[in-house]
């Protein structure tokens, strides 16, 4: 197949995804072509397989802000006829469904690519259900001729707030190859000269992702365990906010700002223990890659966590702000070399097992199949 796929290029969730999912569609023997403003960050080697073509903006007096909608649209039409695409799969339904379906009615006397729209979260439960975007949101998942959703969560989600049930869960995933432990890497030795346990956190630092509480957190447990660390992996808006916090509690010097980096899993590999308190998370790709290397994950108990992470089994849960619980339950893994371990490798092994991608990316080139049968049989 010939796929177009479009994602917001930057560290989230659905950029990853997206980026990676063309990765592995390559592999097996697809082509991709990659349609964005920038290219995507996961996105580490173009070749005939794997292409990418650059949404252009026009300067013009008359807009005040530039349509990139717009000039997304008219791109993904134009590569749609240059390289005889089969199908649009877009990341997030604002506004690339609505860029998707405009490019799909613009060409389709030509040829007719069907959208498939993947939805990841916050472009359904905050922007879509904004009063303001509500309407031409519903009218995207209306519209696509095929719409998935990353959790089981997020789809209960998306039929409450907008009455659209014609989603298939497609889970997001990681590759057991990328994602490993590294005991031996010398990143470890770097983070832990003194051979401390490292606490791991990795966000875009929005407030959503309460990485405030990762410090909070960190200072409570340090007061029981000293020989303790933690590395805050990512950049954002509450990232001052974080680290001024950290100075009052007295744990700055043990509370590593690294910054954005693209070999998460390199952090995530040497770490012992991974926190992820946000007050929502659509399914928690973090937790599943910390998952996949070994690290017993502490979450909170929202949206899809509890479909990655089984509670008192891989990590445990805890309600939204309940630092005193998640610092207890921290503590109980410091403090337990076995449990720790185990709970680790149980992580790993749910992981492999459910969201590996030979059993994810089957099931989206399953579903890319039956969409387009359904539209050949529809404009017969």
């Amino acid at each position: 197949m010939n796929i177009g796929i479009t994602v917001y290029p930057t560290y989230g969730g659905s950029g990853i995804v997206g980026s990676e999912l063309g990765r592995e569609l390559a592999e097996r023997g697809h082509n991709v072509h990659f349609i964005s403003s920038v290219l995507p960050t996961r996105v580490t080697e173009l070749n005939e397989r794997v292409q990418f073509h650059e949404v252009e903006m026009m300067t013009y007096p008359l807009f005040e802000h530039q349509p990139y909608d717009l000039a997304l649209a008219t791109k993904m039409g134009s590569v749609a006829r240059a390289e005889k695409l089969d199908l649009f799969h877009v990341h997030y339904a604002i506004p690339h469904s609505i860029s998707g379906i405009l490019a799909r009615e613009s060409i389709k006397d030509k040829r007719y690519v069907p959208v498939i729209t993947t939805l990841h979260g916050t472009d359904i439960t905050l922007v879509g259900a904004d009063r303001s975007y509500l309407p031409i949101t519903r009218y995207a998942l209306q519209q696509s001729d095929g719409v998935t959703a990353v959790s089981k969560f997020l789809k209960k989600a998306t039929i409450e707030t907008f009455d659209f049930d014609e989603i298939e869960v497609i889970p997001n995933f990681i590759c057991p190859k990328h994602y490993v432990k590294l005991p031996d890497s010398p990143l470890r030795s770097e983070l832990a000269p003194n051979g401390e346990l490292l606490l791991v956190h990795v966000s875009n630092f929005r407030p959503v992702k309460r990485a405030i509480d990762c410090v909070e957190i960190f200072a409570k447990v340090k007061m029981e365990f000293p020989n303790v660390r933690l590395v805050m992996v990512g950049d954002g808006p509450e990232r001052a906010a974080v680290k001024h916090r950290a100075a009052l509690l007295g744990v700055d010097g043990d509370t590593m700002f690294v910054g954005k980096k693209a070999n998460i899993a390199a952090y995530l590999g040497v770490s012992d223990i991974f926190l992820l308190p946000s007050e929502l998370e659509s399914f928690g790709l973090a937790a599943l890659e910390a998952a996949a290397c070994e690290l017993p994950v502490i979450a909170t108990r929202i949206g899809g966590i509890p479909e990655v992470v089984n509670d008192g089994e891989s990590g445990y849960l805890s309600e939204v702000g309940d630092i005193e619980k998640m610092s207890a339950d921290t503590l109980k893994l410091l403090k337990n070399d076995d449990q720790r371990v185990a709970f680790g490798r149980r992580g790993r092994e749910l992981s492999v097992q459910r969201y590996s991608t030979r059993a994810i990316i089957p099931q989206y080139i399953s579903f890319y199949e039956k969409v387009l049968a359904k539209t050949a049989d529809e404009r017969r």
